[in-house]
């Protein structure tokens, strides 16, 4: 397994990682893939993000909308969340929001509309083959863990590009001054390479394509995507994880990303503190934040987005796929050297 950015010494923001530095640090997530890499031509997959219990309050935002994170009607109308959340390429939303009813317990989700995400893989990936299948979301919610989150290449992260490198599925927590857990888990395929930031560093600049050769197409060059899921184990309103979910686009700016015409954008939070959403009671007891508690989970979740980022590009591995395409792994050692020219204050931020 590649060394993660704090295992490099590239600490972001000033808040520690839970233990696992990863969405899992909430209490109850767990995270499941399934990586098809066959032949010449698939390199694809489905992750999971599979909540404690449902119903939960959530909230999602909208950075740029060229692109598909289904069922955010009703989380936008009922403040909830009632289903796994899955993760796919563009043309494979269907059949994992289909494998995804299809796992539903009986008598439990007897109606579903499961939240399904997506970014596009087809220039590494045979995106019109259509080689997900129900039984790959079956094996990746069978898979679901507690624990470490495998990142990179990895499950819907399969084929996806991240600033002119390849990436994927990335993760990162933070614990704030409450004791309350953030969580954070993106799949990255999005942004250029000269807009690349670490830390501020614009390293992206600094590894130019002579060093790391750029893809050869404009997938490398900001056409892609990114979604970003948050869970937290504080006691938040739907309101306030829609705040949670816009603070998404600051972590993406941080990096270089800024949501470009052809990318789809979309941040989804939700919150676990409240755990009796489901009863039948005409009046339920829920807990709240204080809103004058809220700025350091702002804090959290901008850090845990850019750290998850550059997770995704450090854990991937160099990928050839569909018509020979290759997409190159960010090397650690020229990202090392790049921080190094931005000084010492580049490997950590306050």
């Amino acid at each position: 397994m590649k060394p993660r950015a704090r295992e490099l010494g590239i600490e972001i923001g000033r808040l520690p990682p839970g233990p696992e530095n990863a969405i899992t640090d909430v209490s109850g997530i767990r995270v499941g893939h399934t990586t098809l890499v066959e032949g010449a031509d698939v390199r694809t997959g489905v992750t999971v993000v599979v909540p404690p219990r449902t119903p939960l309050f959530a909230a999602s935002h909208t950075i740029n909308g060229n692109g598909e994170l289904t069922g955010l009607e009703w989380i936008r109308d009922s403040g909830t969340l009632t289903t796994p959340i899955g993760l796919t390429n563009t043309h494979s939303v269907g059949v994992v929001r289909d494998g995804l009813i299809a796992a539903s317990v009986p008598g439990e989700w007897d109606w579903s509309l499961p939240v399904v995400g997506e970014t596009w893989d087809g220039f590494l990936n045979d995106i019109n083959g259509f080689h997900v299948r129900t039984e790959h979301v079956l094996s990746a919610l069978e898979g679901a863990r507690r624990g470490p989150v495998e990142e990179g290449s990895v499950g819907s992260g399969t084929g996806m590009i991240c600033h002119g490198f390849k990436g994927g599925i990335g993760t990162a927590s933070r614990v704030v001054e409450d004791g309350w857990m953030i969580g954070v888990l993106v799949q990255a395929n999005h942004g250029r390479r000269p807009r690349l930031r670490v830390n501020g560093a614009p390293v992206g600049e600094r590894i130019g394509a002579e060093a790391v050769p750029l893809p050869a197409s404009d997938a490398g060059e900001g056409a892609g995507s990114i979604i970003v899921l948050i869970a937290t184990d504080a006691p938040l309103v739907p309101g306030q994880c829609e705040r949670l979910a816009r603070r998404a686009a600051f972590g993406i700016a941080r990096t270089g990303g800024m949501g470009e015409r052809s990318s789809g954008d979309f941040a989804l939070c939700i919150a676990t503190g409240n755990e009796n959403l489901d009863q039948a009671e005409p009046e339920l007891a829920l807990r709240m934040l204080n809103d004058g508690r809220i700025d350091v989970l702002y804090e959290a979740v901008i850090d845990a987005v850019e750290e998850s980022i550059l997770n995704a590009m450090l854990a991937a591995d160099t990928m050839t796929g569909r018509n020979g395409n290759t997409v190159h792994a960010l090397p650690h050692d020229l990202l090392l050297e790049a921080l190094g020219q931005a000084g010492s204050s580049a490997t950590s931020s306050t």
